[in-house]
């Protein structure tokens, strides 16, 4: 398979996994779009998928973790650790992006803001989640699939209380890959 055959393969598994979503969101009793908008819900906004934001990132996994208090969009806290550091080049530059758990069998948890963030994004950031197949080591080598960011919960409703990304996560470059603004 040449790559424009794996991209688009690529694109239509994306565009697929973003129907489910939708419907998830339009019609399951555990969405987090209130029950009175749903009728008004027409799906998500997404950025096309992009394969430049597909990107392969160095992994550098703390022996010991930091445990950081993450502030909340309610005004609470809540406690990670910080158990991994991803380097990467986007754009033609290096970035670091800190991979967070809670328990250490917990997906790698990766909010962040970018130039999107507040524009074309939702106002308090988004998220990625890592869910690798085997134990992340020192030295090992990930992707991070910037079309599969996401926004987090309490963008559609002020009953979720969300973890807001650290200054460390916050990007210095366009991100225009996944999901846009919710249009509530």
């Amino acid at each position: 398979m040449d790559d424009s055959s794996a991209d688009s393969e690529y694109a239509r598994t994306l565009r697929e996994k973003r129907a489910e979503k939708d419907e998830f969101f339009d019609t399951h009793r555990q969405s987090p779009i209130p029950p009175e908008n749903r009728d008004d819900f027409a799906g998500l906004e997404y950025f096309e998928p992009d394969a430049t934001y597909r990107v392969e990132a160095d992994v550098t996994r703390f022996e010991d973790p930091e445990v950081l208090t993450l502030d909340t969009s309610d005004g609470r806290e809540v406690r990670y650790n910080r158990v991994f550091e991803f380097a990467f080049e986007l754009r033609g530059e290096e970035h670091t992006l800190a991979g967070y758990r809670q328990q250490p069998e917990d997906a790698i948890f990766i909010p962040f803001r970018d130039k999107t963030t507040g524009q074309q994004t939702y106002k308090d950031g988004r998220y990625l989640e890592l869910e690798p197949e085997r134990d992340v080591v020192d030295g090992d080598t990930v992707e991070i699939d910037f079309n599969l960011a996401y926004s987090p919960f309490c963008a559609y409703s002020e009953t979720f209380a969300c973890p807001l990304p650290p200054e460390e996560n916050w990007l210095d470059v366009v991100v225009p890959a996944g999901e846009q603004k919710p249009s509530l």
